[in-house]
């Protein structure tokens, strides 16, 4: 039996406390355990060796047996050692031949046929010149440059098409001129159905004189205008001939703008 507080958070005195309770004790459940546990430990300490970093705790001491001998601890030679062949089936018939020896004597009387005078001189004959560099020294310092690739030198006015008029732009100017052609010839076979006829030059020129002459007349009497318009009539008067005027100029203007103009019979 335990006589203690009902509550842990619970700080006042209270009579509750007297009471005895009895302690219930909870059962942990066991965690799980994977089979392969002793596995994972094991591969997980494969490639670590004890004192690899921090050494060991107290130095051990070797034994005065083993004495510390000539290069002993010389890391070059050993490895150096280590790699040499010395294995006896080692094939040396692959390496090179000797250096010959001072006291050899030289092979004598080796002869050639070639004639290295005329083999030289038709080298010679046969080497097809090399063009000089073009070049152009800018300041007085001698500092010199290619000439070509610098601009200086005319290059696009020496082609053969300089200056010509190119192919896609002679195509365009045929293809635009076939098709105001056939839009010509639908235009009359349409107007001809329809009882039209294009009015010519000398009749358009007529009625735009005379357009202009009437434009004159009707502007010379808005000249004439008094200044001051106190009266019903001569605003009206005066609007009828602004009136007139535009639509004198509107008709100017299409007969100029237009130089085909169709009219029906």
């Amino acid at each position: 039996m335990v006589v203690g507080q009902n509550n842990k958070n619970q700080q006042e005195e209270s009579v509750y406390n007297l009471i005895p309770r009895t302690e219930v004790h909870v059962s942990k459940a066991s965690g799980y355990v994977s089979k392969f546990h002793q596995n994972a430990r094991e591969s997980f300490k494969e490639g670590k060796s004890k004192h690899r970093t921090m050494g060991y705790a107290e130095e051990p001491v070797s034994d005065p047996q083993h004495f510390l001998k000539k290069h002993q601890n010389d890391t070059k030679q050993n490895d150096s050692n280590r790699h040499k062949d010395t294995s006896p089936s080692k094939d040396h018939s692959q390496r090179k031949p000797p250096v010959p020896s001072i006291r050899d004597a030289p092979k004598m009387g080796a002869r050639t046929e070639k004639n290295f005078i005329q083999t030289n001189a038709l080298d010679v004959v046969m080497t097809v010149p090399k063009k000089p560099e073009r070049n152009i020294v800018d300041d007085r310092y001698g500092d010199k440059f290619p000439i070509d690739p610098s601009g200086l030198t005319p290059k696009y006015i020496l082609k053969k098409n300089f200056g010509e008029v190119p192919v896609y732009i002679k195509s365009r100017r045929a293809d635009m001129e076939k098709a105001k052609q056939e839009y010509q010839v639908y235009v009359s076979d349409y107007f001809r159905r329809g009882a039209m006829r294009e009015m010519d030059n000398n009749e358009r020129q007529i009625i735009l004189d005379g357009l202009k002459k009437q434009w004159e007349d009707v502007h010379h009497e808005y000249q004439t205008l008094s200044v001051i318009i106190d009266t019903i009539p001569k605003r009206l008067y005066k609007e009828r001939l602004e009136h007139q005027m535009k639509l004198l100029e509107k008709d100017i203007d299409l007969l100029e703008k237009h130089q085909i103009i169709y009219i029906a019979d």
